[in-house]
């Protein structure tokens, strides 16, 4: 993961991992094994420079102070994370066993959310090490555990916010007609650069047909007169994401492009004005589905409402059938409906949500009407 550090401090990193370890507990879990990841930079603000085989892993445990266990080569860059004002370092060195030093910290019959993305290597290392043990990935076990945002945390989320809306009014002036998406993505990625991005992860660029595939991989298509064209785009602002989509079109389009951009545009406002407090993640898809069904194009609704964003630009909740999960001041997530059909064209418009005391506040403001671009 790269980017500039979120301006925390020691003690928000000490508040974070105390309330980790208490949902642990109350997860009835022993505790947490966190790898180098998002979830690592979130507790601690340490991102290893390189991840390698060498184990680096999190311990936390109710009760017990958290320890980073980390090659002794890594300590130094280890150390200068702000977070480590807050835990213990303890190192190991080349041609110990580093699973005999974490086990050490462990109770030996207990059970662990451990990360999702730790390498099946240093979880099998741990199983040998203590075959008593036992674990859950950490989506499993506490899938909302970074799903609530802080006011910091929210702030940062609007400047990425506000830093893709400005992206968005500057693409729309250049020429799309006769240019190839991959040249079209590339302003995209330029753009969110200029406007303080330190990471780009995706610029979809996907015009005409390409637009019927949701997560078209940008090619070399030649953009033509006529054509409806996807941009979603998105990546990491000081620490925290952005990821907005709207669909523009180059020069007039019919009647029926303006009728399913309508149409997208009325169910986008469904799942917002369905976001407040206590209600299920899963009735934002609904509101938004429903419109869109309604119309008679639900079979060209292929995928969810919208997912969590926060230092990943994909993460937990997920507005979709299914997720009874209640929405809570401070969850931020996507709402992004959108109509596919094969062959022809797709429409998709998203915006950033966060949940508030009293309803929803979008954190993209760029027009959701129609675009016309040259």
């Amino acid at each position: 993961m790269t980017g500039t550090a979120a301006p925390f401090a020691a003690d928000d990193y000490r508040a974070r991992m105390e309330r980790a370890a208490r949902s642990a507990a109350e997860a009835g879990l022993a505790g947490l094994l966190v790898a180098p990841g998002p979830d690592l930079v979130w507790l601690t603000g340490y991102a290893p420079t390189a991840v390698t085989e060498r184990l680096t892993l999190l311990v936390l445990a109710p009760g017990q102070d958290p320890v980073l266990v980390v090659p002794t080569l890594e300590a130094p860059d280890a150390a200068k994370a702000t977070g480590a004002g807050a835990l213990t370092l303890r190192d190991w060195t080349d041609g110990k066993d580093p699973y005999a030093a974490t086990a050490a910290l462990l109770d030996t019959g207990g059970r662990f959310g451990i990360s999702d993305n730790a390498w099946a290597m240093h979880l099998l290392g741990l199983q040998k090490a203590l075959p008593g043990t036992s674990y859950a990935s950490l989506t499993d076990a506490l899938p909302m555990l970074r799903a609530v945002k802080d006011a910091a945390e929210l702030e940062l989320l609007a400047a990425a916010g506000a830093a893709a809306d400005a992206t968005f009014e500057e693409i729309r002036k250049v020429p799309f007609g006769g240019r190839r998406e991959s040249e079209v993505a590339a302003d995209l990625a330029g753009l969110l650069r200029r406007f303080g991005h330190a990471q780009v992860d995706f610029t979809i660029v996907a015009s005409g047909p390409n637009g019927a595939n949701p997560h078209h991989e940008v090619g070399d298509r030649v953009i033509e007169r006529g054509d409806m064209v996807v941009l979603d785009f998105g990546g990491l602002k000081d620490g925290y994401g952005s990821d907005t989509s709207r669909t523009v079109h180059v020069g007039e389009p019919t009647d029926e492009e303006r009728r399913v951009h309508d149409l997208v545009r009325a169910a986008q406002e469904a799942g917002f004005r369905a976001v407040r407090p206590g209600v299920p993640c899963q009735e934002v898809d609904r509101a938004a589905r429903a419109v869109i069904a309604e119309a008679g194009y639900g079979e060209y609704f292929i995928h969810r409402t919208g997912h969590g964003i926060g230092v990943t630009t994909h993460e937990p909740p997920y507005m979709i059938e299914g997720e009874e999960q209640p929405l809570v001041p401070g969850m931020c997530f996507s709402v992004e409906p959108g109509v596919y059909l094969p062959g022809r064209f797709g429409v998709r418009i998203e915006d950033i949500v966060t949940v508030t005391e009293d309803g929803g506040r979008r954190l993209n403001d760029t027009t959701r009407e129609m675009v016309i671009v040259d």
